[in-house]
């Protein structure tokens, strides 16, 4: 008990660097990008003391680089796909699809080969790919990859309790909702996240981890038709007229879904945002925890003061002129 109350004093204490995201990032787009970096951010005050003080140290870098995944979708192919599962692809005859895809990768590709995972996604396969990378850092001690590879599963856990990254309307493009990707995983968040309970508990080691993972998209999955049928209620109930709205970004004025509506379908919806929110902070701290303690528990306290090297920040940089100037290889879901 004893240490669990240090655990909930030193979250406490923590908070200021804990609520570190500002206004700034509402102007990035992309669960969008403030909720990615929020959900890696967060993660950091799940861990033990073993591992916090080493991550606490690397925040800025955690929280910055949460959507570098995004990024590389814009220079890299076969990035896209990480990103998604497309699981009522294989529901075609009123299958449950939990049902018809293996959840161990060699099994899913004997069943249904290869190409169509790739073709309808594999992130609940991908994040079990990057645990072992993670791991095998942790084993090596290498600072550069321990940072990489986490800032990266923290993105692709996010993305995998998105409801919309379960399904191939994704984007409401084939229920003439098109745009409910961008509201529901970016303009809900931004405009609640101040009221939302961020205390998802300490990390924990995920024995089935592979089960936990699937279990994450099956509660995405299973919250679409709410997802979908409250935002055509609300906009019968409202009207077109009083579903959008602009609003100035910066030095642009964009059409956005007004605060009126938004609100009304975040209340609907009854916590579900910040419900698969809280559930992908709790996996990433504990998938974190998990690649540590499967890696012997190395002592990362001999890694503090270990900035990131010159090649990782160049690399970095390289990914962000990518971003900027490269052509969009994945989904566009705004």
């Amino acid at each position: 008990m004893a240490n669990w109350l240090n655990y909930k004093v030193l979250f406490i204490l923590s908070i200021p660097l804990f609520l570190g995201l500002g206004q700034k990032e509402f102007s990035q787009k992309k669960w969008g990008f403030f909720g990615h970096k929020r959900i890696n951010r967060i993660a950091t005050f799940t861990l033990p003391p073993e591992m916090f003080g080493f991550y606490k140290e690397h925040i800025e870098y955690l929280t910055e680089h949460a959507v570098d995944p995004d990024k590389r979708r814009y220079a890299v192919d076969g990035e896209a796909q990480r990103h998604y599962v497309d699981i009522d692809h294989y529901a075609e005859h009123g299958e449950d699809p939990f049902e018809v895809v293996p959840r161990r990768w060699k099994d899913a590709v004997a069943k249904l080969t290869e190409d169509t995972l790739q073709a309808y996604g594999i992130v609940p396969w991908h994040i079990m790919v990057m645990k072992y990378r993670l791991q095998r850092a942790f084993e090596s001690k290498n600072v550069d990859l321990i940072l990489k590879y986490s800032a990266d599963i923290g993105h692709y856990i996010g993305d995998a309790n998105v409801p919309l990254h379960t399904t191939e309307n994704y984007n409401g493009q084939l229920t003439d909702q098109k745009g409910i990707h961008g509201l529901w995983e970016s303009r809900l968040v931004e405009i609640n996240y101040k009221n939302y309970d961020y205390f998802v508990g300490k990390a924990e080691h995920l024995d089935h981890l592979q089960d936990h993972i699937w279990q994450g998209v099956m509660a995405a999955h299973y919250a679409l038709d709410s997802v979908f049928q409250m935002e055509i209620d609300v906009t019968k109930d409202l009207g077109t007229d009083r579903k959008y709205s602009f609003e100035r970004r910066g030095a642009i004025t964009t059409k956005v879904y007004s605060y009126e509506f938004s609100q009304e379908y975040h209340r609907r919806m009854n916590g579900m945002v910040e419900r698969r929110l809280r559930a992908a902070i709790a996996t990433v701290g504990s998938v974190w925890y998990t690649a540590w303690i499967d890696a012997g528990q190395p002592d990362l306290s001999a890694l503090q003061n270990t900035p990131p090297s010159a090649e990782l920040l160049d690399e970095m940089k390289a990914l962000e002129v990518d971003f900027h100037s490269g052509e969009h290889k994945g989904r566009i879901c705004e």
